[in-house]
């Protein structure tokens, strides 16, 4: 709905009045994460995007990536891993499996041409997905992605904590965090440097 408006079309006053579509950002939390990344990965693959709308940034807090072969401590809790991956398998059962690019970027051919030039990313100290965060960054400087990547891990946390406790003193660290994040626009010599850990007290 959103990039119709950017040509002046759709029926969103709101939309048409008021947004900037040479400055858009993409976020979610969790599974909206995956959803952001691969909006991304869309945009990329679209060679009329740069007359349509400008990514500037994505904010990925938590995103539910997985993958076929275990990383990291995702072995260690079988009852997690498998909750993990029957969430996919009914979220999804049509997939390729959880190698899927929609599941696992860094199995997907194009990840090169995700179209945006900084990407923040949080993953929680507790999480079985945190490896997949860290993976994730691998993934995106491997790919020979033109960008500039940045995880931050939030220590004796677990899975979108912010959400769950937005009020949280580490919550709304992050919500700062988020806001400088954005506020850089496309000032990328300063966003690798800038943000910092979440204290852990």
């Amino acid at each position: 709905m959103g990039f119709s408006h950017s040509e002046g079309n759709g029926n969103e006053t709101w939309l048409k009045k008021y947004a900037d579509f040479m400055h858009v950002y993409l976020g979610g939390d969790s599974a909206g994460g995956n959803i952001a990344h691969n909006t991304a990965i869309r945009a990329g693959l679209d060679h009329e995007m740069d007359h349509r709308a400008v990514i500037d940034g994505m904010f990925l807090n938590c995103p539910h990536f997985w993958g076929k072969t275990p990383i990291g401590n995702e072995a260690r809790n079988p009852e997690r891993k498998a909750l993990m991956e029957s969430i996919w398998i009914h979220a999804y059962p049509n997939s390729t499996g959880f190698d899927d690019p929609l599941l696992n970027p860094a199995m997907d051919p194009n990840l090169s041409k995700l179209r945006c030039k900084r990407v923040l990313v949080y993953v929680a100290e507790k999480d079985i997905l945190r490896d997949r965060g860290w993976y994730y960054e691998k993934a995106l400087r491997k790919s020979k992605w033109d960008g500039v990547v940045k995880v931050v891990e939030v220590k004796g946390e677990d899975h979108d904590f912010n959400v769950i406790s937005p009020n949280s003193t580490k919550a709304k660290i992050v919500l700062r965090q988020l806001a400088s994040f954005l506020n850089q626009g496309k000032v990328l010599h300063s966003f690798a440097g800038h943000l910092t850990a979440v204290p852990s007290n």
